[in-house]
């Protein structure tokens, strides 16, 4: 039996990205200012922030448009090894 295939996505498309570190005051921008450049023109509206319920983590909900798998995995990896993000979604 073989394993299941990940569903196809099909570019472009809105394509939501979580992503998770520690709390900090320019945490937001950090990221809005990564993600801004693998996908620009994001609104305040592709935006969303919430810290965890001690304060600790912040969590950075943004949609974009996503224009193909090098450009997701580029993002996420330009996120991960900058050392201030525990996690991508």
């Amino acid at each position: 039996m073989s394993e299941p295939k990940a569903p196809k996505i099909e570019f472009p498309c809105d394509y939501v990205i979580k992503v998770i570190g520690d709390a900090a005051p320019d945490f937001v921008e950090f990221v809005v200012g990564v993600v801004e450049q693998h996908a620009p023109g994001l609104t305040d509206d592709d935006v969303t922030v919430k810290d965890s319920r001690g304060g600790r983590f912040a969590s950075v909900n943004l949609k974009i448009i996503a224009t193909g798998e090098p450009q997701l995995k580029a993002l996420f990896e330009e996120l991960k090894a900058s050392g201030r993000v525990h996690m991508v979604l």
